[in-house]
């Protein structure tokens, strides 16, 4: 009986998705474990942006984003850890409230009615959120958030094609290639879990995906300081942490 109460720490599952991981194999209190740990690389990343963000006194948006890629972070671990309808929330929820967060950042420098838009977003976040505490609706949020990431590909682009420096540019390419990695990883996960279940060892694609888009949050929020800084005219330059992690260094025009 112990080892029944051990083995389902949390009780019965009552998430709307299970993932291709064995529930509690590597700890009573953690029910899939490679998909909870593979998202402290997200914190860490976020961390170190958000470090850079603050030292350089970039503008608030950029922390909140960085701060918003944590929390995401966190709540995906509470999920996987727990397999519980609430801990659900605490991931899909915060993956919507991020995505208003991009289309903000993405979209304001050219908006001419600036509280407008903030609080448009604000406003369908709390709805979205108090919405999602009541109804549930698996497939109906998947195809909810693939629209907000849609939208945010126009103006991504945009940026992409009025950027002339190659170490930008290169940021881009390394968003574009960790998206498209991790969705792989994502959907072979989803859909070959059969078969992957009978191999000696799981890959963990989903733990996989957690990675690739660690990376990738972190290589969009970099591209889009880099843009935003060019258009303030702080003289952006994308510069390597050890040789290896991008950041962005700027040089604000000295005032009188």
């Amino acid at each position: 009986m112990e080892d029944m109460v051990a083995s389902s720490f949390w009780g019965p599952v009552t998430s709307t998705t299970e993932w291709c991981e064995k529930n509690y194999a590597h700890s009573p209190y953690i029910a899939e474990f490679y998909n909870t740990i593979s998202n402290i690389p997200c914190i860490i990343l976020a961390f170190v942006g958000l470090v850079n963000a603050l030292r350089q006194r970039f503008e608030k948006r950029f922390s909140v984003l960085h701060l918003s890629n944590m929390v995401l972070a966190i709540g995906s671990m509470l999920f996987h850890a727990t397999l519980q309808q609430v801990q659900q929330q605490s991931d899909e929820t915060p993956m919507v409230w991020e995505m208003l967060l991009y289309l903000y950042v993405l979209y304001s420098p050219d908006w001419h009615y600036r509280s407008t838009m903030p609080t448009f977003l604000f406003i369908y976040g709390v709805a979205f959120a108090i919405f999602h505490s009541l109804v549930r609706f698996s497939l109906g949020f998947k195809v909810h958030y693939v629209l907000l990431c849609l939208l945010c590909i126009p103006r991504v682009y945009k940026y992409y094609m009025h950027t002339k420096e190659l170490p930008a540019k290169q940021l881009a390419h390394l968003y574009v290639a960790t998206i498209g990695f991790g969705s792989l990883c994502w959907l072979l996960d989803r859909t070959l879990c059969k078969e992957i279940a009978t191999w000696f060892i799981n890959p963990q694609g989903h733990a996989l995906w957690h990675l690739f888009m660690s990376f990738n949050s972190y290589f969009a929020n970099t591209f889009l300081m880099f843009c935003r800084a060019q258009q303030l005219g702080w003289s952006p330059q994308v510069c390597y942490f050890l040789g290896l992690l991008p950041y962005v260094k700027i040089n604000k025009p000295k005032t009188h």
